[in-house]
């Protein structure tokens, strides 16, 4: 094993497997009862083949015949008891590594998830999740029930005939070195397998949730041809790992066939010629023959183990990755007053060879309306995501009622700022959901009362299932407008002091619009605005007026 797998074994061991050394410990007390009940079985046969057959008691018959009963239960439930205590850690440890990913994908800022798609994270989930739990659960399994059954049975065989022992167990070291070539391969098959797997996933995403331009535009070619391309790869790589993995097979089988005749030949010998009884020779034979199976499993245990640790050290190497919005809980709160914001010669670029905001200064004044204008690429929406803290200033300064917003904490900014855009999104659930997320504290009538002031109670009352109607993806099961009063009913009942608003009644017909335009003016009232738009009739009765342009401010009136 490589460092690197080793360290990471060390971790999992240490993060997921000390919390839950108990259940381990169970599961690792029903494997030796089931080791210990498959190593007597093997034993008993030689007085089977002895006190029966050959001495032909009734009593040794009687006996044997309930030992062996007792033999299999025990065993029955030791491997029943193994199966559902690991079943059951296993599946603590999918959840906790889920939830990891979750928590730090969450930790991410915005250029990393336009950076990274989507469907990575849910590949990670999913593949490496599993993996956590497969590395550990081969680790206990190998030295619990696969090691204890091969040394149990061992056992019988060295007590029988330590000379015939000594000859089937120089196949095992044999059988390792013939397997140790075969983990590379499987190594760099995995990461293929992996990355096949997430363009299955990323395909998909983006076939169904832009189903509606894929069928405008005739895509549906292309995205078959595509998928193709992902799910050949995938193929191609799982049956790369199904032949590399199966090499095993015809190498144990080889091993365990010159194994096998060495002891008929042995034993035959010992039996005819030395007086051995049949007994010994049977037991050993049976004991041997039972220890194949769980040998195999031990020999193929470096090419399974490295397998599962492929996904290990992708959780790590994202769990490690720095967070691009680390916690900055201990600065203090965000204090806002009367909500005046002040862009200082703020500088920003997303390649620093093209400047987006170039040394910008403006004020939005406190309880009023400013409009941002210009032509697309000025730097309007990127002036939202540096007052959001989206994206970091290169130079320059955003204060907040006289509060430089790097020096208070992400989470009390983004309280005091309600957003509504053109791309409205709205998360899968209810109506009600939806707007109970701008505050999750709120009561009924207070999101009953959002509703109504955003007109969205208009709308909802001809849906037979009213406020609890499921929204679909995104909001595909309603209108254009229909999202974006929902989205102003959230962020009314939000209530933030700071309102940005980002072509929120673009691409509306008349009607939708008046009622949009309603709500705005209710969000608005008494609060910050800072809004962005190209139609005159959308800034007509801002206070201020901003014009951008290459992103310098022109002009403010």
């Amino acid at each position: 094993m490589t460092q690197s797998v080793v360290t990471n074994i060390k971790r999992l061991m240490l993060e997921h497997g000390r919390p839950n050394w108990r259940a381990y410990a169970l599961s690792f007390a029903f494997m030796v009862l089931a080791a210990a009940s498959t190593g007597g079985s093997a034993y008993l046969m030689r007085d089977v083949i002895n006190r029966v057959f050959l001495e032909k008691s009734i009593e040794a018959t009687y006996f044997l015949g309930a030992a062996i009963i007792i033999l299999s239960i025990l065993k029955g439930l030791g491997t029943f008891g193994q199966q559902v205590s690991l079943n059951a850690v296993g599946n603590r440890i999918v959840a906790d590594v889920q939830m990891k990913i979750f928590d730090h994908m969450l930790q991410q800022s915005v250029p990393f998830f336009a950076k990274n798609h989507s469907t990575q994270f849910l590949a990670q989930q999913s593949f490496v999740a599993n993996s956590a739990r497969g590395a550990l659960d081969l680790v206990i399994t190998t030295l619990g029930r696969n090691a204890l059954s091969v040394v149990a049975l061992t056992a019988v065989m060295i007590v029988q005939d330590p000379k015939m022992a000594f000859g089937a167990l120089v196949i095992m070291p044999v059988a390792v070195l013939a397997l140790r070539q075969l983990v590379r391969r499987v190594r760099k098959i995995m990461h293929n397998e992996f990355t096949s797997f997430t363009e299955i996933m990323r395909t998909t995403s983006e076939a169904a949730q832009g189903i509606r331009v894929v069928k405008a535009f005739g895509l549906e070619g292309y995205f078959r041809d595509k998928m193709r391309v992902a799910v050949d790869s995938f193929a191609f790589s799982a049956t790369r790992l199904a032949n590399v993995s199966s090499r095993s097979t015809p190498i144990m089988e080889t091993l365990g066939g010159f194994a096998v005749a060495f002891i008929v030949v042995y034993g035959g010998y010992q039996v005819i010629y030395h007086g051995q009884t049949p007994g010994a020779f049977f037991s050993f034979i049976t004991a041997m023959l039972m220890a194949y199976e769980p040998f195999k499993r031990l020999a193929r245990f470096n090419i399974d183990f490295n397998a599962q640790m492929i996904g290990v050290g992708m959780m790590y190497d994202f769990l490690d990755a720095p967070s691009d919005e680390p916690d900055d809980s201990e600065l203090p709160d965000l204090q806002v007053s009367s909500g005046q914001i002040e862009v200082r010669d703020v500088t920003f670029w997303y390649r620093e060879s093209d400047p987006v905001l170039q040394d910008i200064s403006l004020v939005a004044q406190a309880g009023k309306a400013t409009a941002l204008v210009g032509p697309s690429g000025s730097g309007k929406s990127t002036l939202f995501g540096l007052i959001q803290r989206f994206y970091v200033a290169k130079s320059g300064t955003i204060l907040i009622d006289g509060q430089d917003i790097s020096k208070v904490n992400r989470a009390s900014l983004r309280r005091a700022i309600g957003v509504v855009s053109q791309d409205t999104f709205l998360f899968q659930g209810t109506i009600r959901e939806n707007v109970a997320m701008g505050d999750a504290s709120a009561s009924d009538e207070a999101i009953a009362a959002a509703c109504k002031h955003a007109h969205v109670d208009d709308f909802v009352r001809e849906f037979e299932h009213g406020y609890e109607t499921q929204v679909g993806e995104h909001g595909m099961s309603l209108s254009g407008g229909q999202r974006q009063r929902v989205a102003i009913a959230r962020a009314l009942l939000k209530g933030a002091p700071i309102i940005l608003l980002d072509e929120a009644t673009s691409a509306l017909d008349p009607l939708s619009e008046q009622y949009v335009r309603d709500g705005l003016k209710l969000l608005a009232a008494g609060r910050t605005v800072l809004m962005i738009a190209h139609r005159k009739e959308s800034y007509a009765h801002a206070d201020t007026i901003i014009e951008m342009a290459a992103g310098r401010v022109r002009r403010a009136a």
